[in-house]
């Protein structure tokens, strides 16, 4: 996710001295409806569509590759469009270069996270991790050929326990490397539609790779900890929630050092929506340029402009900021369970309102 790796930097700035913000399987069909009483019973899923999205994310990592990458997202604050240039050695490094990401954009290369090919990023978001996650929360079907960039592929679908479209993913047929994906709301609306095009195999692709040493933006942040060690972050007053709404799992996480402290890095997932949660002790500064106040469930918090998908405030001496790849339903519900400062209650408004006046009635006093 190339727009993750500008937010520690810039969420250390936004805070003032403190904290900042078998045989061959047929299409896909419809799964059985969810009991309201009783655990939903999943179909099991597709034997194929498995293998191809393991194959799909265990090319990320093998194929030497070149692309142009676009991500597209709607939601109820209109669209955003994230264009990157990716670059890829077997086994080796991931270097991206950022066109046009709002206020994350950089027309500099930078290396991704995966500097020694062994957390890669993916193509489009497939990885290892997130397909075992997508496959324990959705029934996996094959949807049959297709294409997309010109090239021949194998479509793969996503569905819910009562049958709705979730995702459909587009796997090379050459490479099985991933070509486009589209997810889906509840609702059956177009979420977001990613693609990946312009591909250039081996050869092609090394040799078009930017000759200059790219540049790392992102800060000293350490390999992906075991689940263990974040949980047991908890026990020295870190939040570290196992599970966000939405059927969102912690599936990795780290932690650097700054100038303003410790800041934690978590993702959650389900295999299709990401939401990273950053943790960091302090204070949100009084005022924060490029930031405005929204209100999300019920709460009042920062949104960063202009796509307002990075969304911060501080709770009880720690600042928190969430940026989500997610559904708006599933954004609110993970911003409302997170820690909140209540706002004054009724009566200690007034007993403010009473000590003003008396103020103003005995300055002296």
């Amino acid at each position: 996710m190339v727009f993750t790796v500008a937010v520690p930097g810039f969420l250390v700035a936004a805070c003032s001295g403190q904290a900042a913000p078998a045989a061959q399987d047929a299409p896909a069909s419809s799964a059985a409806p969810v009991s309201a009483t009783q655990a939903p019973v999943r179909r099991p899923g597709s034997a194929l569509a498995a293998g191809l999205l393991t194959q799909a994310a265990q090319a990320a990592v093998l194929t030497s590759y070149q692309g142009e990458e676009i991500v597209s997202h709607w939601g109820t604050s209109g669209g955003t469009v994230l264009v990157s240039d990716i670059w890829h050695v077997s086994g080796g490094q991931t270097v991206t270069r950022t066109l046009d990401a709002g206020i994350y954009s950089s027309s500099e290369p930078y290396l991704s996270s995966d500097t020694d090919g062994q957390w890669p990023e993916g193509v489009l978001g497939v990885t290892t991790q997130l397909v075992r996650l997508l496959e324990a929360h959705y029934v996996v079907a094959y949807g049959g050929a297709g294409s997309a960039d010109n090239r021949t592929a194998q479509i793969v679908e996503a569905r819910r326990d009562n049958g709705s479209l979730a995702a459909r993913f587009w796997l090379d047929d050459a490479t099985k490397l991933p070509l486009e994906r589209e997810v889906f709301d509840s609702a059956a609306h177009v979420i977001s539609e990613d693609v990946f095009i312009n591909v250039r195999i081996g050869n092609q692709a090394r040799l078009a790779a930017p000759a200059s040493g790219p540049a790392d933006p992102q800060g000293p942040w350490t390999a992906p900890l075991p689940a263990r060690q974040l949980l047991a972050l908890r026990a020295r007053g870190w939040l570290v929630p196992p599970q966000l709404p939405g059927g969102l799992s912690l599936f990795t996480g780290a932690q650097t050092q700054t100038s303003t402290g410790t800041v934690l890095d978590l993702g959650y997932s389900d295999g299709l929506s990401v939401v990273s949660l950053f943790e960091q002790r302090g204070n949100l500064a009084a005022k924060l340029a490029g930031w405005q106040k929204i209100t999300v469930a019920g709460h009042i918090i920062y949104a960063a402009q202009p796509d307002l998908r990075s969304l911060t405030w501080s709770s009880r001496g720690m600042v928190y900021t969430v940026m989500a790849d997610a559904s708006a339903q599933t954004v609110d519900d993970v911003i409302g369970a997170l820690p909140h400062d209540r706002p004054p209650g009724f009566w200690k408004r007034m007993s403010r309102g009473f000590s003003r006046l008396a103020s103003w009635v005995n300055p002296f006093g």
